[in-house]
């Protein structure tokens, strides 16, 4: 299945999930062994990693950015339309920064990890 692009099922479907723990971002030249990201993207710069905060304490990792992990359950096309202007405006307009990984599946925002509640109230707004 190559996921919904309709974006009132996307609305309608979201079923925002708070994953447990509090992610922060890093920069390093190498994954370091052992260690498996949430999220990975290679920089000019270096490779950015997103880990939980235990993980980069241990390492002693450069890490920012504490966020909160919500993963929107709903099947997401990757070419859909409108589904992340949505969410983001929403949050926006609350104040609520946010940073969007898409994977094949689903979206996951990472989002203040103290505003992790009040995000996932703007979110089940956004539902309606």
């Amino acid at each position: 299945m190559s996921g919904i692009d309709d974006l009132d099922l996307l609305l309608a479907g979201m079923s925002p999930r708070l994953n447990d723990g509090c992610y922060v971002w890093a920069s390093v030249p190498s994954i370091p062994m052992g260690v498996t990201p949430v999220a990975t993207i290679v920089e000019d710069e270096g490779i950015s990693i997103v880990v939980d905060e235990a993980t980069a304490t241990n390492l002693r990792l450069d890490a920012e950015y504490r966020s909160a992990w919500i993963t929107l359950e709903v099947h997401s096309s990757l070419a859909a339309v409108g589904l992340t202007a949505a969410f983001s405006t929403a949050l926006a307009d609350a104040g609520i920064s946010c940073n969007v990984v898409a994977g094949a599946k689903h979206d996951h925002l990472f989002v203040p990890y103290e505003e992790r509640d009040r995000a996932l109230q703007v979110l089940a707004e956004v539902i309606g």
